[in-house]
């Protein structure tokens, strides 16, 4: 529940610490970090493993921001044209190689797209470009032909853009991440947690969000 509630709404730590006191649950805050840091991921891993529902061929992808440790970093994410979250990715940097993991990440999870459409960037065109020529070279020692069709128009893009303020909205009130490794397990629960409330859970016809979510720790 502790979990839940952090990825779910704009509390902090020591605000959950009060609603679990005010239910008879002692836990200090620094606990309940502990907790999202270590299940955040493995709900979100459990989900995408047996529970998300196929998403569209269609993707939107941008990338937005995310301050750690002072710095800003980059979270990668993408949804496909009806607003179906595909796949983030957090990294460091802004370049070829960022773009490139983030979508092997995402074609790793969710199978190979029909098109993706991106904004001006050099860098995630030139990402896309190589994973082409990656499926060339497998075209040409047998494997299926298959190119991802690249579209570079910023409007088609708004989907994806106005999808970042959901996360946005979570995350303002953290102040900013002490580490990468606890920005990348907290956003993998805030990203989980909004898949649901998408209804991208092959059981959201039957279960409530929440019921969704704990079963999954089960």
């Amino acid at each position: 529940m502790a979990v839940r509630w952090y990825v779910a709404y704009s509390l902090s730590y020591r605000d959950i610490e009060e609603l679990m006191a005010e239910r008879g649950v002692s836990v200090d805050h620094s606990t309940i970090n502990r907790w999202v840091v270590e299940y955040a991921p493995q709900l979100d891993s459990e989900f995408r493993k047996k529970h998300k529902s196929n998403t569209n061929g269609s993707w939107r992808m941008d990338e937005t921001y995310i301050k750690i440790k002072g710095q800003w970093h980059y979270l990668y994410r993408a949804t496909d044209k009806f607003g179906k979250t595909i796949d983030f990715y957090l990294s460091k940097n802004r370049d070829k190689k960022a773009a490139k993991c983030f979508f092997m990440k995402a074609i790793n999870s969710n199978g190979l797209p029909e098109k993706v459409t991106i904004d001006k960037s050099g860098a995630n065109n030139a990402g896309l470009n190589l994973i082409n020529l990656q499926l060339a070279l497998l075209f040409m020692f047998g494997g299926i032909f298959h190119q991802l069709s690249i579209r570079q128009i910023k409007y088609l893009n708004n989907v994806v853009e106005q999808d970042h303020r959901s996360i946005k909205k979570i995350t303002k009130p953290m102040m900013g991440f002490k580490a990468f490794h606890s920005a990348e397990a907290t956003i993998a629960g805030i990203e989980l947690h909004r898949m649901l409330r998408k209804e991208q859970h092959q059981q959201a016809a039957n279960l409530s969000v929440f019921e969704q979510f704990y079963a999954l720790a089960g």
